[in-house]
């Protein structure tokens, strides 16, 4: 690993950290912007400084901090006032309160985020809590540091104008700014509501004005031009924030986030300590987004006892360590911006006292594994497209390598697989095992920078069986999750005690769940209940009615069943299902999973048929992404090429097989078709049409979504005559 940096108080007046970066787009090579997070004492401040035996340099004690800062103590649980029986379940409203699901089997008291943090600092203050590379060089910033410069943002907020109940907006990639911006805006008694990089303006828009932010925090010049376009429609903006960029020149109401901390000293921490005090579990403190597959996205209200309890009983059921028995190290990556990141990320890395790391904004178009293997996680989480191009990248490099060191691989992957499918839980593994483990696999692990990792969690999204198996073959379990933005992230949860293959894991203790209209093999919808649901759509009565019912339990519109250990298995979404002309009931996810196994060149299939007389599908070929654009080429991957040869193909290229109807690939991707059919239930879920399209899905061609889920809705919309020209002749 390279060498790390260990940031500590310089003074005991004044210690600024920087945060520097290459500027993306600046005028050369080795301009660099700094951040200066000015950390000054007040007036009349006691330096009681504890030197610390981890470094040479000083560091902050607790009660520095509580004497520094006139910090209360950490307000007590308000769980009396909380369960009043005139409160509701639910609400709309921002600056709204709910009744929390005080129960048996979930008693825990309430507690504010703020309460998390502070009595963090007692276990973890000296610990390093966030990462960031500089210079090619890593440094870190503690929990004391991180503390205070939450604080400084959260007055800097304050004086800029933030509200109660009001949000802060943050339209940038995963950084320390994120999660400082984050906490501040949670202790000022904002809202912090995150935006995807990749929204339109027109999106940016909607988001910005439902949730009335009056700040927006950006990272570089191209989110601030979205934001400068719409700000006129605005009415409750007042200022926006950089931090990764600076503005391109000086603009009214446009902060750099080093001007941020500076506003912050003019705010008394009487006042911001007056907001924390006054501050209830039961209050929303987080707004995400869904993705809007289907019309607006919902603002999903969470309050501070969904985060504070799910960061601790949600990250428990994944087996997830205090750093008292081993800190966790976690690379963020994904979109804070949705619930699963968020709370992986940053909140339950407060609880525990995880080492955040975060990536280069490019990791997902190719820098992720140089930052996994300098850092070497103990934990790691990916959607499962993520997954599927670390197992298309390793097939592509075995696919170039040396005979015997594939042969190698394949060997040793076989026998892997054949141990953890047969003796999942067993420690004791035959010597072939551990000599294929030993040789090869270890080896393939390091190199992705998952030697020292305990747990890869996946969710957002179903993963196809193909992949499940690779990775066991690697000896890498993939432990599942289920929930949603609704649930605060997971309601059932995987672990190294509680795995069971294509399952989504067990309940989270203290979670409920039940099945409501179960058909013959016991699939039912599955409805939750539990400190995990959110408290309501903001300004959307009649969906939150539609999504909680009367005695709260949440109706998620996701079907599957549960087996007698209690293991969930999903099966589909009710929205998706397939309702032929002639009544048939036809899940789509099966069906396009089977064909994805049989025929291995397939990206992408989409199953149609509501209210048509049969089905028939949409296909499209794995490819190569454009590393800058993370756009699909035209360009085949090494195993779709791989298919073309086995199949007596020469074609290298996408267009090569859709504009010449490449007989070989046509005719094997039709044997793979018929076997599929052959295996269905009945003849109403046989595929009898089908085509190949010209590019494959993305979130730049809209078929996709943020976190890679498809958009059905969309296809059938941008797709249309292709699909009416499957039914044609039936309306001759």
């Amino acid at each position: 690993m390279p060498e790390m940096l260990l940031l500590r108080p310089a003074s005991l007046l004044l210690r600024t950290v920087f945060l520097s970066r290459l500027l993306p787009g600046g005028p050369g090579p080795g301009c660099v912007r700094k951040l200066s997070l000015n950390l000054r004492y007040q007036q009349g401040v006691r330096p009681n400084v504890q030197s610390s035996s981890q470094t040479d340099g000083q560091t902050l004690s607790k009660e520095s901090l509580s004497h520094g800062l006139q910090l209360s103590a950490p307000e007590k649980p308000q769980d009396t006032r909380l369960d009043c029986p005139e409160e509701a379940l639910w609400t709309t409203r921002a600056d709204g309160r709910v009744r929390l699901r005080l129960d048996p089997i979930c008693s825990q008291l309430p507690y504010t985020v703020h309460r998390m943090f502070y009595e963090a600092l007692d276990k973890y203050g000296d610990l390093s809590a966030l990462g960031f590379k500089h210079q090619d060089k890593w440094e870190r910033i503690s929990y004391y540091q991180y503390y205070l410069i939450a604080r400084k943002a959260a007055k800097g907020f304050l004086k800029l104008g933030l509200e109660q109940a009001h949000s802060v907006a943050i339209l940038g990639f995963n950084a320390p700014e994120w999660f400082f911006s984050a906490v501040g805006t949670v202790f000022a008694g904002g809202i912090v509501t995150g935006i995807y990089t990749t929204s339109s303006p027109e999106a940016c828009q909607y988001i910005a004005h439902d949730c009335r932010a009056n700040i927006i925090v950006v990272d570089t010049q191209k989110q601030l031009e979205k934001i400068l376009k719409i700000w006129k429609n605005l009415p409750y903006l007042k200022a926006v924030v950089m931090y990764q960029e600076h503005p391109p020149m000086k603009m009214a109401n446009v902060y750099t986030m080093e001007e941020l901390m500076e506003l912050g000293h003019q705010v008394p921490e009487e006042t911001l300590d007056s907001i924390i005090e006054a501050q209830t579990p039961n209050q929303c403190c987080a707004l995400v987004y869904t993705s809007g597959t289907t019309g607006n996205p919902k603002g999903v209200m969470l309050s501070q006892d969904n985060i504070t309890w799910t960061a601790r009983y949600g990250s428990q059921a994944g087996d997830i360590q205090p750093a008292e028995v081993l800190q966790e190290v976690v690379v963020s990556y994904l979109p804070l911006s949705h619930i699963a990141a968020q709370i992986y990320d940053l909140w339950t890395g407060i609880q525990w006292g995880a080492q955040v790391c975060f990536a280069e904004p490019d990791a997902l178009k190719g820098s992720l594994v140089n930052t996994l293997r300098e850092v070497e996680p103990t934990s790691h989480m990916g959607v499962p497209r993520v997954w599927e191009k670390i197992m298309e990248r390793i097939q592509e490099v075995a696919a170039q390598a040396g005979f015997i060191r594939r042969k190698m691989l394949l060997w040793a992957m076989s026998v892997t697989l054949e141990q953890n499918l047969t003796c999942p839980s067993s420690d004791l593994k035959p010597f072939t095992a551990r000599l294929a483990d030993y040789l090869v696999l270890a080896r393939v692990r390091q190199a992705l920078g998952f030697a020292k990792c305990q747990k890869n969690f996946y969710g957002a999204a179903p993963m196809t069986a193909e992949t499940q198996r690779f990775f066991l073959g690697l000896n890498i379990r993939l432990y599942a999750g289920y929930g949603l933005s609704e649930t605060t992230g997971p309601h059932f949860m995987s672990n190294p005690y509680n795995y069971r293959l294509y399952s989504s894991g067990k309940l989270v203790p203290g979670c409920l769940v039940k099945l409501v209209n179960q058909d013959e093999e016991g699939i039912g919808e599955i409805c939750l209940w539990g400190r995990t649901i959110f408290m309501g759509y903001l300004n959307m009565e009649d969906k939150t009615c539609e999504a909680i019912d009367s005695e709260g339990w949440l109706h998620t519109g996701d079907t599957g069943r549960l087996d007698q250990d209690g293991f969930l298995y999903i099966t589909g979404r009710l929205k998706e299902l397939i309702i032929t002309a002639g009544g048939e009931n036809v899940p789509p996810v099966p069906i396009e999973e089977a064909v994805k196994t049989e025929v291995p060149i397939i990206s992408n299939a989409m199953l149609i048929g509501d209210q048509r007389k049969f089905l028939s599908m949409l296909l499209t070929l794995k490819c190569t992404l454009d590393p800058d654009t993370s756009d699909p080429t035209d360009n085949l991957t090494e195993q779709a090429v791989e298919f073309c040869q086995r199949v007596g193909s020469r074609a290298n290229t996408v267009s090569e097989i859709v504009g010449q109807r490449d007989e070989a690939v046509y005719q094997a991707i039709e044997e793979g078709i018929r076997r599929v059919n052959a295996n269905a239930a009945a003849q109403p879920y046989h595929i009898q049409k089908w085509a190949i399209l010209e590019r494959d899905f993305s979130i730049s061609g809209g078929e996709l979504g943020p976190t890679m889920k498809l958009k059905r809705l969309t296809v059938l919309e941008k797709y249309k005559d292709i699909i009416d020209s499957f039914y044609q002749e039936q309306k001759k």
